[in-house]
């Protein structure tokens, strides 16, 4: 289990810590200045983006790893945003707004079209992935 705490510091700003002790690390994030942040670092889309971009990553290379396949980069492109559930094809839910993530994965390497075409399968198969499309319980923690 992976415990984080999260800090408000000035005005938006919070530090996030992670890890034990001495091998802990922290950053920052904030809000960009056009809401009223400092834009001093990421903010929480971005880090939910970059969260399931570098699963995605890091998914497709330990496999190809394992397969041994020649892969030498992976690329992840993210676009995400709010939209009627209404207006939206893909939702089940009818009504309020639901949050619709697109993505283009770019493998590169010397791979066949074969290889090329399971890692793009693979990518689906990330634990963020998995756990941003499954029900999702946020409950209390006793301190």
């Amino acid at each position: 289990m992976n415990d984080v705490t999260v800090t408000s510091l000035v005005n938006l700003q919070n530090e996030v810590r992670y890890g034990d002790g001495s091998d802990g690390h922290s950053f920052i994030t904030d809000e960009p200045k056009t809401v009223g942040g400092d834009d001093r670092g990421p903010d929480p889309y971005t880090l939910l983006m970059g969260a399931l971009g570098s699963c995605i990553s890091m998914t497709v290379t330990m496999y190809a790893r394992h397969k041994a396949w020649p892969l030498e980069r992976v690329t992840v492109r993210l676009r995400q945003q709010r939209v009627h559930a209404k207006d939206c094809q893909e939702c089940e839910m009818m009504e309020g707004f639901a949050l619709r993530i697109e993505r283009a994965v770019t493998v590169e390497g010397e791979l066949s079209d074969e290889q090329r075409a399971r890692l793009i399968e693979i990518a689906l198969k990330c634990p963020i992935h998995r756990t941003l499309t499954s029900e999702i319980v946020i409950t209390e923690m006793q301190v």
